[in-house]
C-alpha cells in the first residue's frame, strides 16, 4: 500500500473482559465463553458481556442523564472508545474522524419502543433520535468531543472492516491524519436469536463446544451470537511504538443468488484476499484469521477461497467464533484484536476441537477476513 497506516490502539468490551490483559488471558483458555440465556423459551445458547463488564456499562448509563435512554450498542461503542483514545495518547477534542458501525443497531432499544407502539398506538418522544444507526458514531463523537466526521453505516457482518476501509481511504487522502473506527453490537433479543433460528444457522446442540466455527466436517449449521464492540486509532505513518501497520487492504463483492449466498469457493473472499495482498507473496502471510462464522457452507467457502488463494501448503487457520460467538457488525474489529495480540505475544491461538497441520514458527504477518450477507467481503492484511 503506497501510504501505509498504524494502528496505534485497539479496545473492545466482550465476552473476553475489557482490557488486553484479560482479553488475552481468555484466549489462551481452551474453553468456550458461550452460556444458556433466558431469551425466550426454551433457553438459547449466546454470548453475553461477563458481570464485570455489564456494570461498567450500568455505570457509564449513568454517569450522564443524556446516556440513560440510549442502547447497549451506543454505550459498548463508547466505553470501547475512551479507552482506545487514552491508549493512544489522543485527546478529547481533537481533529479526529469516526466510523463506528453496526449490523443491527440500536436493536434493544428498536424493539422494546416497537413493542410499547403496538400496546399503546403512539411512541416515545426519543424513539426516532435514538434507534437510527448513526447514532453510535454521533454519541461516541459528543462523548469524545471530537471536531471531525462521524460516520455510521451497516454492511452486516463485514461492517467493522468496512468502517478501517473507509478510516484507511481518508487517511490516505490526507482531509486528516488520524481516524478511530471499529463496530459496535448488542443484539441479543429474542426476536434477533429468532431471525437466525428461521434461517436455519442457529446452533441447537449443546456440545462442549456448540459453535464449531472451522470445523469443515460438521453435519449442522452452528453459529451462535455474542455481543460486544472493538475499535481501533488508526494513524496515517509508519508509527514506532504502533501496535500493527495495515499493509494492506482488499473488498469484493459477488452477484447474489440468494439473499444470504455466498459461492462454493467464495468469490468475493478469493478477490478481496488477493487485492490486500497485492504485491506481497502468500508465502509472507503466517496466520489467516477467518471469518468462519460456525455455518457447513459460510466455512467451507472460506476454506475453498484460502485453497484457490495460498494453495495447500496455506497459512496457519484460527478463528474466534467457537470462542465469543459471532457478533456480526463488531465480528471484524475482535478479529484484528486477535491478530494483533498474536503478533504482540508471538502465540498462534488455536482452535482446540481442530486438528493444526502446522504452527507458525514466527508470527509477523496476519490476514484477517470478514463477509456480510449477500457476499460483501473484506480482507486487512497486517505485518508487526
Amino acid at each position: 500500500m503506497k501510504h501505509p497506516i498504524a494502528i496505534t490502539s485497539i479496545s473492545s468490551i466482550s465476552s473476553l473482559g475489557s482490557t488486553s490483559d484479560e482479553v488475552w488471558k481468555n484466549y489462551l483458555r481452551k474453553d468456550h465463553l458461550i452460556k444458556e440465556l433466558d431469551l425466550g423459551s426454551p433457553k438459547v445458547l449466546a454470548v453475553p458481556l461477563r458481570a464485570n463488564e455489564k456494570d461498567e456499562i450500568e455505570l457509564l448509563r449513568g454517569s450522564d442523564s443524556k446516556y440513560k435512554q440510549l442502547d447497549d450498542s451506543v454505550l459498548f461503542a463508547i466505553h470501547a472508545s475512551r479507552r482506545a483514545l487514552q491508549d493512544a495518547n489522543w485527546k478529547k477534542g481533537d481533529d479526529f474522524g469516526i466510523n463506528i458501525g453496526s449490523s443491527r443497531g440500536a436493536t434493544s432499544l428498536f424493539e422494546k419502543y416497537h413493542e410499547a407502539f403496538l400496546k399503546e398506538g403512539k411512541t416515545r418522544t426519543l424513539t426516532s433520535p435514538t434507534t437510527t444507526l448513526g447514532n453510535i458514531s454521533s454519541w461516541v463523537g459528543h462523548d469524545l468531543q471530537s471536531k471531525g466526521p462521524s460516520i455510521s453505516h451497516s454492511i452486516t457482518c463485514s461492517t467493522a472492516l468496512h468502517a478501517l476501509l473507509n478510516g484507511v481511504a481518508w487517511l490516505r487522502s490526507e482531509m486528516t491524519d488520524k481516524f478511530l473506527v471499529g463496530g459496535s453490537e448488542a443484539a441479543l433479543t429474542p426476536f434477533t436469536i429468532a431471525q437466525m433460528e428461521s434461517l436455519k444457522i442457529y446452533a441447537q446442540q449443546k456440545d462442549t463446544y456448540p459453535c464449531k466455527a472451522l470445523d469443515l466436517e460438521k453435519k449442522k449449521n452452528t453459529m451462535v451470537i455474542g455481543e460486544g464492540a472493538a475499535v481501533a486509532c488508526l494513524e496515517l505513518g509508519v508509527k514506532n511504538d504502533s501496535l500493527a501497520t495495515i499493509e494492506g487492504v482488499g473488498y469484493a463483492t459477488e452477484p447474489l443468488s440468494h439473499n444470504i449466498s455466498i459461492s462454493t469457493n467464495a468469490d468475493c473472499f478469493q478477490e478481496s484476499m488477493k487485492m490486500a495482498l497485492g504485491s506481497n507473496s502468500p508465502e509472507e502471510v503466517d496466520v489467516i484469521v477467518m471469518h468462519a462464522p460456525g455455518t457447513i457452507k459460510g466455512d467451507l467457502s472460506e476454506y475453498n477461497a484460502i485453497k484457490k488463494v495460498f494453495g495447500d501448503k496455506h497459512p496457519a487457520l484460527t478463528t474466534n467464533k467457537w470462542k465469543i460467538g459471532h457478533t456480526f457488525g463488531a465480528s471484524g474489529m475482535l478479529s484484528i484484536e486477535l491478530a494483533v495480540l498474536m503478533m504482540e505475544h508471538q502465540t498462534f491461538v488455536t482452535v482446540p476441537f481442530v486438528e493444526h497441520r502446522s504452527y507458525p514458527d514466527q508470527i509477523k504477518t496476519v490476514l484477517i477476513n470478514a463477509v456480510g450477507f449477500g457476499g460483501n467481503a473484506v480482507s486487512v492484511l497486517l505485518r508487526k
